[in-house]
């Protein structure tokens, strides 16, 4: 029987984020509501990565671990190669469209991969699963650290970025959450796995109140008058060319490297990617409120064009693999 694959989705968690921004122009937290929101949005985040925490098995981070070439590819990628091209496509779009917009175009090359979406096509793929789950662990743990250490030293705000009280905030907000769920992981890790909709409810819940509070900051600020429609097509276009360059890269690097077809999968997937998950309660902590929103504007299309072009690219790879290998369960991203 022939494997049935999914088509390129429209992706309903964008739905609810578009639902989000909607709301926040149409009815915007103001005063003291801006402040309980603030408050809220910062509980929420730091439940979201103590879950990551429990989620986590320390025994998936040694998995994989022997394919170092291939784990050093995706770190590469992710770190290097997109913060290069983010330096170079920014210099061109900061001529034509507001800054807040060009900074959230270098915003998504400084961001971790993702987990969820990552293993999820690689499964699709049938590419190499416990290499790409240990790669993009490592990528996002690593990203609490780099990513902001990253916005220091590549965008230019003129304020937020890493400073003794981003540092601050990134240790109580998420390592400190996450270190909590990795000490509590032996008791509540199974409950957990069995409740899995509650840790999707968290994921997505953080998400979009942080999307509502960053969009509502800049309709109280009046920044988004300052978007036009060529600036969005702009984005656009940029983010597919961000895209089309690391998936080019990193599809010639594994065949230069001679890596199994498997292996290529998971460089190809987990090298592209860019977290939305992290990205956001991220981007909250390091920039001013009234920013947040045009800065991770970029960054939603960017995780909508990806799930596109990667869906479509999982269903070729699988058309030219052979038998499909047992699924395996992967973490919410």
């Amino acid at each position: 029987m022939a494997l049935r694959l999914p088509k390129p989705p429209l992706d309903p968690f964008l739905v609810m984020l578009a639902a989000a921004v909607a709301l926040a122009a149409l009815l915007p937290a103001r005063g003291t509501g801006a402040a309980a929101l603030g408050h809220a949005t910062s509980a929420a985040v730091a439940l979201l990565f103590f879950l990551y925490g429990t989620r986590l098995a320390p025994r998936n981070l040694l998995e994989g671990l022997l394919h170092w070439r291939l784990q050093a590819l995706v770190f590469l990628a992710t770190y290097l190669l997109f913060p290069l091209l983010g330096l170079a496509i920014t210099a061109v779009a900061a001529a034509f469209m507001p800054p807040a917009l060009a900074l959230g175009l270098m915003f998504i090359c400084v961001l971790p991969s993702t987990v969820q979406s990552s293993i999820a096509f690689t499964s699709i793929a049938r590419g190499n699963v416990p290499a790409a789950l240990c790669a993009a662990t490592l990528s996002n743990l690593a990203g609490m650290v780099l990513t902001p250490l990253l916005t220091a030293l590549l965008l230019r705000t003129g304020h937020g970025g890493f400073s003794a009280g981003a540092l601050h905030d990134i240790a109580l907000h998420l390592l400190l959450p996450f270190a909590a769920g990795q000490a509590v992981r032996p008791l509540a890790g199974r409950w957990l796995q069995r409740h899995k909709a509650l840790t999707s409810l968290v994921d997505r819940g953080s998400i979009l109140l942080v999307i509502y509070g960053a969009f509502s900051e800049g309709m109280v600020a009046g920044i988004w008058g300052q978007i036009t429609p060529t600036a969005l097509a702009a984005i656009t276009i940029l983010d597919s060319v961000l895209l089309a360059a690391v998936l080019g890269a990193t599809l010639l690097a594994s065949r230069r490297l001679g890596l199994s077809r498997a292996d290529e999968v998971v460089a190809v997937f987990c090298g592209s990617k860019k977290s939305i998950a992290s990205g956001i309660p991220m981007a909250n902590i390091l920039f001013p409120g009234d920013m947040v929103g045009m800065i991770v504007l970029p960054v939603m299309l960017f995780h909508q064009i990806q799930l596109f072009v990667c869906a479509t690219l999982a269903r070729r790879y699988a058309r030219h693999a052979g038998p499909a290998a047992a699924p395996v369960p992967a973490p919410a991203e």
